[in-house]
């Protein structure tokens, strides 16, 4: 993939002028469901589905396919977990979110998500903007795709860590 995939996602913080990044949300739901049969969010949920994506009470991440992937989208709760602000962890390289020891293991996943389409067992050690490490388990990560179009990037959700010392 070239690099002009880093390049295709908007990129501005989620608000109501920008229907809270619908085109991106639309994206990881559209994805999700069409990948694994089922919705990422619960059919009992009011609103607008971007808006419930970015207020979601689990971790939902998604990188472009760039040859470093580069973070387009973290909804609150991820911003919280990883500790940065929307406009810093949407610039990150995803590799960035695993300390380095880990990166491979990371690498290794991702490829296994290319060829498979999905995982849903994933876990492993993260690490947040002042350094504090966490573990993630049960974490679902999946392919984005357009219908009928190639792969431009890959989400991740997760609702389980676990504070590492």
């Amino acid at each position: 993939m070239t690099s002009s995939a880093a390049t295709r996602f908007e990129r501005s913080q989620p608000a109501t002028l920008n229907g809270f990044q619908a085109a991106s949300a639309r994206l990881i739901l559209d994805s999700h469901l069409r990948l694994l049969q089922r919705p990422l969010l619960p059919a009992e949920g009011d609103g607008d589905p971007a808006w419930r994506l970015y207020h979601a009470p689990f971790v939902v991440l998604a990188h472009d396919a760039a040859p470093d992937p580069v973070f387009f989208y973290a909804n609150r709760l991820a911003q919280a977990l990883f500790e940065m602000p929307w406009a810093e962890l949407v610039c990150l390289p995803s590799r960035l979110s695993a300390e380095a020891a880990s990166r491979a293991e990371r690498q290794r996943l991702l490829e296994r998500v290319t060829r498979q389409g999905f995982i849903e067992d994933y876990g492993g050690v993260r690490i947040s903007r002042s350094g504090r490490r966490f573990r993630i388990s049960g974490a679902t990560v999946w392919n984005l795709s357009p219908e009928g179009s190639a792969v431009i990037g890959q989400a991740a959700s997760f609702s389980s860590w676990v504070p590492l010392v």
